[in-house]
C-alpha cells in the first residue's frame, strides 16, 4: 500500500488508487499520517475536519469516517482506537511524507560530511517524491496547520540540494533556477546569497551586486529592516573576490527538515 499526502492525498495498492471521495476522508488519512505513529486525539482530528463549525453529531461522524477509512486500508495498515483518540500504524507501507523525511536528512548528512555529489542525488529523490502542494484537496483546516511546516521542510531541502550543486562546481547550471525562485520566494535570503553565489562564479560580477541591491531595497521597503548575516557575508565574498569555486562550500546552518504536522 501506497499512501501519499505530497500533492493530493492518496492512497494506491498494486498499481490501483483507493477511492477516498470527500475532502474529510481525505484530511483524516492526512492528519493521521502526520501523527507518525502517535495518537492524534479526537479534539485534534474533529478540528482539523470541522474547523471551529463541527455539529452535534460531529463525534458520531467522525467514528464513521474511522469506520471507512479503516476498510479501505491494505492489511499492511491498522488504524487503532487508543484513548483519547486514534492512530495510524502504517508498517511497511510506502508513505510519502516518511520517504521524503527519511532522504532529506541523508541528504543534509552527506552535505554536512563533505559528500556533495550524494547528498544532491539523496535530495533530488525526496524533493522528487512532491507532486503538487501537500495535502491539495484536504479540508482548509488542515492545510492551514499543516503546510507551514510541509512547505518550510521542502524549501529547507531545496536549499541543501543547491548548495550542494554549487559546491560541485554546477553554478551555471542553477543560476536559472534560482532566478525562479528568488521571483516565487523574494524574502528568502538563502536563495538571494545563492543566486548571488552562483551569478558571481558565472562571471556575472554585476548582476551579482544587482541582487544584493533588490533585497536590501525590499527588505527596507516590506520589513523596515537591513539583510542578514548569511546575505551579507555574501555580499563581502563577491567586492572582495573571496566567492570563486574551490572544490568545496561552507555548508550553511541548515534547519531539520521534519516536517511539523501536529
Amino acid at each position: 500500500m501506497q499512501v501519499r499526502v505530497l500533492g493530493p492525498v492518496r492512497m494506491c495498492a498494486g498499481g490501483d488508487e483507493t477511492a477516498l471521495e470527500g475532502t474529510k476522508p481525505r484530511a483524516l488519512l492526512a492528519a493521521l499520517v502526520l501523527g507518525r505513529g502517535s495518537v492524534v486525539p479526537d479534539s485534534r482530528l474533529i478540528a482539523l475536519l470541522w474547523g471551529d463549525d463541527a455539529p452535534a453529531t460531529v463525534t458520531a461522524q467522525l467514528c464513521t469516517y474511522v469506520s471507512r477509512l479503516r476498510r479501505r486500508l491494505g492489511p499492511g495498515i491498522q488504524l487503532v482506537r487508543r484513548r483519547p483518540g486514534y492512530v495510524l500504524h502504517t508498517g511497511e507501507s510506502s508513505v510519502d511524507l516518511y520517504e521524503f523525511e527519511r532522504l532529506a536528512g541523508l541528504g543534509q548528512d552527506a552535505f554536512r560530511a563533505g559528500r556533495y555529489g550524494p547528498a544532491a542525488e539523496r535530495l533530488r529523490s525526496a524533493l522528487a517524491l512532491w507532486s503538487g502542494p501537500a495535502l491539495a484537496d484536504a479540508t482548509t483546516f488542515l492545510r492551514e496547520a499543516a503546510e507551514p511546516g510541509l512547505n518550510e521542510a521542502r524549501t529547507a531541502a531545496l536549499e541543501c540540494r543547491i548548495d550542494a550543486d554549487l559546491a560541485q562546481g554546477e553554478h551555471a547550471g542553477v543560476v536559472s533556477e534560482l532566478t525562479d525562485l528568488v521571483a516565487r520566494y523574494p524574502l528568502r535570503e538563502r536563495f538571494r546569497a545563492q543566486l548571488m553565489t552562483a551569478l558571481y562564479r558565472s562571471e556575472r560580477q554585476g548582476d551579482a551586486l544587482a541582487v544584493f541591491h533588490s533585497a536590501r531595497r525590499l527588505l527596507d521597503e516590506e520589513l523596515g529592516v537591513s539583510p542578514g548575516r548569511s546575505l551579507m557575508l555574501t555580499h563581502q565574498a563577491v567586492l572582495s573576490g573571496e566567492l570563486a569555486f574551490r572544490d568545496a562550500a561552507s555548508p550553511p546552518a541548515l534547519h531539520p527538515v521534519t516536517a511539523a504536522g501536529r
